[in-house]
């Protein structure tokens, strides 16, 4: 039974809506009496799924606007008053069904993600190409993705170069140029070209799905303003019930008690936080952001102090070996080969820059290295061909006891003067040569800095593992407020939560791998990396899926007007409410009427809110056609 009302709640809305209108033919045509049943038939119709859901919360310890509803329609079946008691079911059943859609939209960037997810993938399989569910593609698989074919799984191409737009994964509708040993991400879209992939994540372990849960969840996460006004509505509803008694012991008018009971329902106040937050969460999920959840949009809205990583969050990220120098009889390319094999071991971006750079010289990397040791924050210590190195910065170099001699050290401190970060290469104890390696700045880095401290950001500060020259001049170019270099990971979350004892309230933003513990110290943790490393998605709670500051940007601008847009609601609804009651016992506002207005206040927060979807799209949109078009 109550299934049966639940999937036909908008029939049952619409034929309680036939039967007003059909009794107002029969007022008009004389019928009285067929009238009055017909008012009568009405609101039993659109009271039963009223009273069920009244009845729902009352076993689970809950006092419901329903049970409210429910008491003063059948006080104005008693007291005879079937118009009212009929128009009041039918407003509040077509209320529920508005908000339901509005809501419906609010919601819409979930589906469209869902409706991108790709259903089949083409694999070969015993030599032979065949197309199965994308359920049923396993991790080692080979994928083939032809023009206008949507990736089924995430991978790295082997064959073949294409145009693929992002924008289910990062926003971004721009396409991206992919070419051989470049990952790609389910659910996006090839524009022109043909790849084959190996398949490297496969069904719910795809980035596409993992955002879709994130969205999920986030949606489904209560702001600090929700979860006050839960509890207030918990306090509230029983009041108003004997409010109302007081007002008929005091007036002996049933029917202003009951018009006072049914004005009263705090509708608009309860619908109007979550709705705010669904569609701030929304707009951030189409722009490639995703906040999770609306009590990150209360923590966010707050922030004030602004903690950058330097590689990767400053900087593109995209390092390159800009010069070797080698000193004795060392020679460029053998060294080149013994520092790629020892630091294909390593995860670290500035390792694997070296190892990108023995690649790009074809270089056969096929020697294993061995006893391999990562020192956090330093570097490494392997043994390659049968020969010690050492690969890392001043401090490895300490650590092991290797002097550096002065010729060394004054061409490391050029470099790092004009932006390298010098790494040092000891081989059998004996500074061998520096590797120097650059990162340039994000071109969106300094408007996106920029913004946020129109929006009210006070302080920007940079931490990096990074030399002092480098840090210095990323800084002064950035006009940062304070930058601290030469920093372990655990020196970064020292720093933060020293922030937080002096009362600021810090977002800080990192690459997701090395920064996971200050980005999980700070009151905001936000993860840059196109794709999003599984480690940025589980710690952060802002993931930039674009790699873009500009992003950030975005992501707290709409914070803050998404708490805004809560607010707006919390006090108009509250405004509603008070003027409502005001009339009710001024005699002013009846039972329909009031109902009338009420159920339009919940529409109208309802569209306040949506207003939230739109938020900033020009601006964005300006600042995507503004940005350089890499081929």
């Amino acid at each position: 039974m109550m299934g049966f009302i639940h999937t036909h709640k908008k029939i049952i809305t619409f034929f309680a809506g036939f039967l007003l209108i059909l009794a107002l033919v029969l007022n008009f045509t004389g019928y009285y009496e067929l009238r009055q049943l017909t008012l009568i038939a009405a609101t039993v119709i659109a009271g039963i799924p009223i009273a069920i859901k009244a009845v729902q919360a009352l076993l689970m310890r809950a006092f419901s606007i329903e049970m409210l509803v429910t008491i003063a329609v059948i006080g104005a079946l008693y007291i005879g008053e079937y118009v009212e008691s009929a128009v009041v079911t039918f407003l509040f059943l077509f209320g529920d069904y508005l908000e339901a859609r509005s809501l419906e939209k609010t919601r819409s960037s979930l589906k469209s993600l869902v409706d991108m997810a790709p259903q089949e993938a083409t694999i070969i399989r015993d030599g032979d190409s065949v197309t199965v569910p994308v359920e049923e593609v396993l991790e080692g698989d080979r994928v083939i993705i032809r023009t206008g074919g949507r990736v089924p799984v995430d991978g790295e191409i082997i064959t073949g170069q294409a145009s693929l737009n992002e924008a289910a994964i990062t926003g971004e509708s721009v396409p991206a140029s992919k070419k051989l040993g470049d990952k790609v991400f389910s659910s996006t879209v090839m524009d022109t070209g043909y790849v084959e992939i190996i398949a490297e994540k496969v069904g719910d372990d795809t980035t596409f799905a993992k955002i879709i849960e994130l969205v999920e969840e986030a949606q489904e996460s209560k702001s600090k303003t929700e979860k006050f006004l839960n509890k207030f509505a918990n306090i509230y509803t029983p009041a108003v019930a004997v409010l109302s008694v007081l007002v008929y012991a005091l007036t002996r008018d049933l029917h202003l008690a009951i018009t006072f009971l049914v004005i009263a329902c705090p509708g608009a106040l309860i619908i109007g936080a979550p709705v705010s937050s669904v569609a701030g969460i929304g707009n951030g999920a189409k722009n490639g952001v995703l906040v999770k959840g609306g009590d990150v949009m209360d923590r966010f809205a707050k922030v004030d102090t602004l903690v950058f990583d330097k590689t990767g969050t400053l900087t593109k990220g995209k390092p390159e070996v800009t010069d070797i120098n080698v000193f004795h009889s060392h020679k460029e390319q053998d060294l080149l080969r013994l520092v790629a094999q020892a630091e294909a071991a390593s995860e670290h971006h500035l390792g694997q820059t070296i190892v990108k750079e023995a690649k790009v010289r074809n270089m056969v990397l096929d020697q294993e290295p061995e006893g391999v040791d990562v020192i956090k924050g330093h570097g490494l210590v392997a043994t390659v061909e049968g020969r010690v190195l050492a690969v890392g910065n001043r401090k490895l170099m300490d650590m092991k006891n290797i002097v550096i001699p002065a010729e060394a050290e004054t061409y490391a401190m050029s470099r790092e003067k004009t932006g390298n970060t010098a790494i040092f290469a000891a081989v059998n104890g004996e500074v061998a040569g520096i590797f120097s390696i650059a990162d340039q700045i994000r071109e969106d880095a300094p408007a996106a800095l920029a913004q946020m401290r129109k929006n009210g950001v006070k302080k920007i500060i940079m931490l990096t593992g990074d030399n002092q020259h480098t840090a210095e001049l990323v800084a002064t170019k950035l006009g940062l407020d304070e930058f601290h270099a030469e920093l372990l990971p655990e020196d970064k979350v020292a720093f933060v939560k020293q922030l937080k004892q002096q009362g600021h309230v810090v977002a800080m933003a990192g690459d997701g791998v090395n920064d996971a513990p200050a980005i999980a110290t700070a009151d905001i943790g936000l993860a840059m990396g196109e794709g999003g490393t599984d480690i940025s998605m589980e710690t952060a709670d802002v993931v930039l899926m674009a790699d873009k500051l500009i992003q950030f940007s975005h992501a707290y601008s709409l914070s803050k007007a998404t708490i805004r847009n809560m607010k707006q609601n919390t006090f108009f609804a509250v405004g509603i409410v008070a003027v409502l009651l005001a009339g009710v016992l001024m005699g002013s506002v009846h039972l329909a009427s009031g109902m009338f207005i009420h159920e339009a206040s919940v529409l109208i927060v309802i569209l306040n809110a949506m207003r939230l979807m739109g938020f900033n799209r020009k601006q964005m949109q300006q600042e995507k056609e503004l940005e350089p078009v890499h081929a």
